[in-house]
């Protein structure tokens, strides 16, 4: 299999003052190409540690993509470490020079002579488009390896991968079929009591059972060649079994787009009232385009009986002539109360988070999981009222 691998440049990325979106996003993109990245690895701002990355890399990986370092300031070395790594020189490229120019003239501005430096690049070095930007990407072989050096800026990476990149790649090698991988996300349960019962499944040959752990959810995946597809199918029947109802979505949609659609689909509308969740309930069902009648942000509230709750929540539904309606109420001593309100009725319930060992924003997380899942548990016919491994249910309605 052809071994792809990823180098990410700058001071910034490597000392985490910066997340590196750019290496995610290829990850992924990569594997749904049938072309999934075996390592990745990241160095600063320096051009011994460049020249020394890039010869190493180049005696192991078939393909290297190094990212960043195409800009015109003293600390953009990609260039200049790609040509010291093959012992050659700088050749600057008059035609990029004319396309920069005319890309500042476009936008009433002048070119800085800084600017000149992206035009350098190492002799042996193949032109690679940005047509978006300024930094002139470029592709070289050095030893076993083919090279391919892209700007930083994440809108002209993608672009740059996705038309000049990868249809290099497949025009060069015989690319395999992307591997298949069977995913789906759980909350309420931890992965050691999920690992506990999937553990011993017998997997076919090169298919492998992979857990994520990102409070508050676990997601379970199964990744493997396009081959063992039927197999991996069938296999997955189990897993959706032992992950029962605390299924809340399959494949990558996500919670607040599961629920968007579904809510579409029976023509329901939803009001959301929130304490402290502080807005991010609302934000996560919108960016989702749920259908949403109104909003609200609520002052600071000590703990209030359900009964009270659940008045309020039938109250936010009639304001705002919503079939449904969601209230989050303020926490107090590691307890929060939420009610849902449904034509079928007003639910509530008190919990008591059991662990104190995470950041508010963590909690907040968790709160907005749990005011969803309550309505997915509706849509789906069941109580709202779900277990949970870490969340103590004190009192329902």
């Amino acid at each position: 299999m052809l071994r792809v691998e990823m180098l990410c440049t700058g001071d910034e990325v490597l000392h985490g003052q910066i997340v590196d979106t750019n290496a995610a996003w290829l990850a992924d993109y990569l594997f749904e190409q049938g072309l999934p990245m075996a390592s990745r690895m990241t160095v600063g701002d320096n051009l011994d540690a460049l020249v020394s990355a890039l010869t190493q890399r180049s005696q192991i990986a078939d393909v290297l993509i190094v990212n960043g370092g195409l800009g015109p300031t003293s600390d953009d070395l990609s260039a200049l470490a790609a040509a010291t790594a093959a012992g050659e020189e700088l050749v600057e490229h008059a035609a990029w020079i004319e396309r920069m120019a005319a890309f500042f003239t476009e936008r009433g501005r002048v070119m800085a002579p800084s600017n000149r430096k992206q035009a350098q690049l190492p002799a042996s070095a193949e032109l690679v488009d940005n047509p978006v930007g300024t930094a002139c990407g470029f592709a070289m072989p050095l030893n076993r390896c083919l090279m391919f050096f892209t700007p930083g800026v994440p809108s002209e990476f993608k672009v740059m991968v996705e038309q000049q990149i990868v249809p290099r790649l497949r025009q060069r090698f015989a690319v395999a079929d992307a591997p298949r991988c069977l995913r789906l996300t759980t909350f309420g349960r931890s992965e050691s009591d999920l690992a506990n019962e999937l553990d011993g499944l017998p997997l076919p040959p090169d298919v492998v059972l992979g857990y994520r752990s990102s409070m508050p959810i676990i997601e379970l995946k199964l990744t493997g060649p396009a081959a063992r597809l039927s197999e991996m199918e069938a296999l997955w029947q189990r897993v959706r079994e032992v992950a029962g109802e605390n299924t809340i979505f399959e494949g990558t949609e996500g919670l607040p787009g599961h629920l968007a659609r579904r809510l579409k689909e029976r023509g329901l509308q939803l009001a959301v009232a929130e304490d402290f969740t502080a807005g991010l309930l609302n934000w996560q069902l919108r960016d989702a385009d749920t259908p949403l009648v109104g909003g609200e942000l609520l002052a600071q509230q000590s703990a209030a009986a359900l009964s009270l709750l659940a008045a309020e929540s039938r109250h936010l539904a009639e304001k705002q002539d919503a079939a449904l309606a969601i209230y989050v109420g303020g926490w107090q001593d590691d307890t929060l109360s939420i009610a849902l309100h449904t034509p079928d009725g007003t639910f509530a319930q008190t919990v008591h988070f059991n662990t104190r060992r995470y950041h508010r924003k963590t909690y907040q997380d968790m709160v907005s999981m749990l005011a969803m899942n309550m309505l997915r548990r509706w849509l789906n016919g069941w109580s709202p009222y779900g277990g949970h491994g870490w969340i103590t249910v004190v009192e329902t309605l």
